[in-house]
């Protein structure tokens, strides 16, 4: 095609406007033009509209029913020849007064005079289509409409203005690009049209209840739409005709009911209810760990055997203490191989988890810290001292420091637990020979950790005797973690005492 064509065809046709389209005067066609960075035309795309009667029968009674109702679908799906079809009969057949909102004269042809496919609605055209949500406004304003009809919302002043329109008792037929209802929740321009999306925290106990994370997605107001129809052919559409219960429900992750109508050859539309699996919804929320306290000690025994995550047997702070002194030192039939709970601080859970499914270490990550077994940090943030490092340190969890968050680094962190048979046993000994050996030789000093954990064994033994408190000799951070994952194993408080080079361990009894 050359460039004389090109310009032949663009000077018989309407004026483009700022979004490049321009119509044929009387005609539903639209002319798409392609410049060149000039702003020279370079080539054209030619749509034919037609008007299809009959189009808008799958949803003929919603558009009838006075609701706001908004249409999805793929480009060249035939949303706009619904949407005009929709125009025509509200105004022709149910005798409502009609503003068809025209941004490109896409709906109405181009021209002064609309095309008689809209029957006896009236037509605003735009003249700038970053200005669309002031027409809007100015229709309601000044034509008092009882339906506005608006093709291809797309920016937020857009969805704040049908918001506005909906509040002042003004039916609303509009279309969007989107294939599900899906799509327009998690589209932050879109969002508003449906309700919107907000970040809620959820208590303690609401967060149990729900069996959520505390943190969760819910619905920020009213939708601005009642209905959504979503068209999946020309002759199948798919309705959510509670748009405000949908996308609770799939925030919440439930499944969701929807009605899926398809016209028949012979003009019957046969319906059928569908529902969209809750666990399939890119929403769903993780579990929130509930901890099961309060039961008895004959139910805790026999429960000893299990897993550690399924065994609630004497809990502290949340956690498994894995042993019960009150009890007779019988040794209990463990796993030969536990998960072991780790917590985060200051390094990508994402991180931890894709090195995690490469080892196959029997490790989680846990999203609370008094959860964990482990506290895992880097050395800069422990260096800082925060909130989270000492509560860590006061309630005996261990807390191991990474020199970075790297990849590499975890990956040494973790390749303790692949090739470990972690046992929870009652020995003393023996768990501080198989619990802690790993992080022994670790560190280049071998003698003085062994010897530090000697001393924390016999501390342990004095203050499970009856002694209040023990203070063991000063140690360097990394021994004194090991004390304190050992006493913490054992069921006992402990806490690090003084300062550099002088800082120590205490042995104590957990304060009931």
């Amino acid at each position: 095609m050359s460039r004389e064509q090109i310009a032949h065809v663009v000077d018989h046709v309407g004026h483009f406007g700022d979004d490049n389209r321009a119509g044929i005067e009387r005609t539903l066609h639209r002319i798409s033009v392609m410049r060149n960075r000039a702003g020279e035309p370079v080539g054209l795309t030619c749509r034919v509209g037609r008007a299809v009667f009959g189009s808008v029968r799958l949803i003929d009674d919603l558009i009838r029913s006075g609701k706001s109702v908004l249409i999805l679908g793929r480009p060249g799906v035939g949303k706009t020849t619904i949407l005009r079809e929709t125009a025509r009969v509200l105004a022709d057949e149910a005798n409502k007064r009609v503003v068809v909102v025209d941004t490109s004269n896409e709906i109405a042809g181009d021209g002064d005079v609309p095309h008689p496919a809209i029957g006896r609605a009236r037509r605003m055209q735009v003249a700038n289509t970053s200005l669309q949500h002031n027409v809007m406004i100015e229709g309601v304003e000044n034509h008092m409409p009882e339906v506005i009809v608006i093709d291809e919302m797309s920016t937020e002043l857009e969805a704040l203005a049908a918001r506005t329109i909906a509040e002042r008792g003004v039916q609303l037929v509009a279309t969007a690009h989107g294939n599900t209802l899906a799509n327009v929740v998690s589209n932050p321009t879109l969002a508003d049209l449906v309700g919107g999306m907000q970040t809620v925290t959820l208590g303690d106990i609401e967060a149990r209840r729900r069996r959520t994370q505390k943190t969760v997605l819910e619905r920020k107001h009213d939708p601005t739409f009642d209905i959504v129809v979503e068209i999946r052919e020309r002759n199948a559409v798919a309705i959510h005709p509670e748009v405000g219960t949908a996308v609770d429900r799939m925030l919440r992750g439930i499944s969701i009911p929807q009605e899926a109508r398809r016209l028949q050859p012979d003009g019957r539309v046969e319906t059928e209810v569908e529902e969209i699996p809750g666990n399939e919804s890119e929403f769903f929320p993780a579990p929130f760990e509930i901890n099961e306290v309060g039961r008895r000690r004959s139910d805790r025994d026999r429960d000893r055997g299990r897993d550690r995550r399924e065994r609630p047997v004497q809990m502290v702070n949340g956690r498994d203490s894995g042993r019960n002194f009150d009890e007779p030192a019988e040794p209990a039939k463990l796993p030969k191989q536990v998960v072991t709970k780790v917590f985060p601080f200051g390094i990508p859970k994402t991180a931890i988890n894709e090195v995690i499914d490469e080892t196959s270490a029997p490790v989680e990550v846990v999203d609370f810290a008094d959860a964990a077994e482990i506290f895992v940090t880097t050395k800069s943030h422990y260096g800082r001292r925060p909130t989270a490092v000492r509560r860590a340190e006061r309630d005996g969890v261990m807390v191991h420091v990474l020199r970075r968050g790297t990849k590499e680094q975890i990956k040494q962190f973790l390749k303790r637990f692949t090739h470990e048979k972690i046992r929870a046993d009652t020995g003393l000994s023996d768990a501080a020979s198989r619990g802690f050996n790993g992080e022994i030789e670790d560190q280049s000093q071998n003698g003085r950790s062994r010897e530090a954990l000697r001393e924390t064994e016999a501390a342990i033994s004095r203050v499970v005797a009856g002694e209040q408190r023990v203070e063991l000799m000063s140690q360097p951070p990394y021994v004194r973690r090991l004390q304190h994952g050992l006493a913490a194993r054992n069921n006992l408080g402990s806490a690090s005492l003084g300062r550099e080079p002088s800082r120590r361990v205490v042995i104590r009894r957990r304060k009931r």
